[in-house]
């Protein structure tokens, strides 16, 4: 089945991160907004610099911003939920214990599969619904076996994509990360 490859590289993905799952989805957007709505949000608190789909993933995700003026390093927590939104993140044992940590595999990160993203997580309830959710409320089995008991969404990573993180996660390019290439979106109406 195709979709063993991408338990694959979330099996490694989790392993190196020092988390117990991984699952991996088609953008760390999505990995945000999947985590968002798993927890229904309500205000959150992110800081003023971002990338710009991180307010809009709380958003869809029915939540509402608050901006704060906060320094960061590599990532940075969707307060007060444990939610981090870690795009710029991968590490060896980067992973915080309680949590869903989203990482990225875009074009300018460490791992550059085009797109893609992960939940780093030790909450197996929320893995399940997070599967579920990625693929369109599909289990992991042909169509016509299938139950269907929720709505999903059409973010699920691809097994192409997933042989592409397999491989090139032997050898991760070192890319710097800075939070101030990133506009103060507090100033946009957009957001409030």
């Amino acid at each position: 089945m195709p979709y063993k490859i991408v338990a694959e590289f979330e099996r490694k993905i989790a392993e190196y991160a020092g988390s117990p799952y991984a699952v991996a989805v088609d953008s760390c957007t999505n990995a945000l907004f999947l985590c968002c709505k798993y927890l229904q949000v309500q205000q959150v608190t992110i800081p003023n610099q971002t990338y710009v789909s991180v307010p809009c993933s709380i958003i869809h995700a029915g939540g509402a911003v608050t901006f704060e003026d906060n320094k960061w390093g590599s990532y940075y927590q969707l307060k007060p939920y444990p939610i981090y939104d870690a795009a710029g993140c991968y590490e060896p044992q980067m992973y915080i214990p309680n949590s869903f940590f989203c990482i990225s595999f875009s074009s300018n990160k460490p791992i550059n599969i085009g797109k893609g993203g992960m939940i780093l997580t030790d909450d197996k309830k929320a893995v399940d619904w997070f599967k579920l959710a990625r693929y369109m409320g599909r289990h992991e089995v042909p169509i016509e076996q299938d139950k269907f008991e929720m709505l999903g969404w059409n973010m699920y990573m691809t097994p192409e994509q997933a042989a592409r993180g397999l491989l090139l996660s032997l050898s991760p390019q070192d890319r710097s990360f800075d939070y101030r290439r990133y506009p103060d979106l507090s100033l946009y109406e957009i957001y409030k």
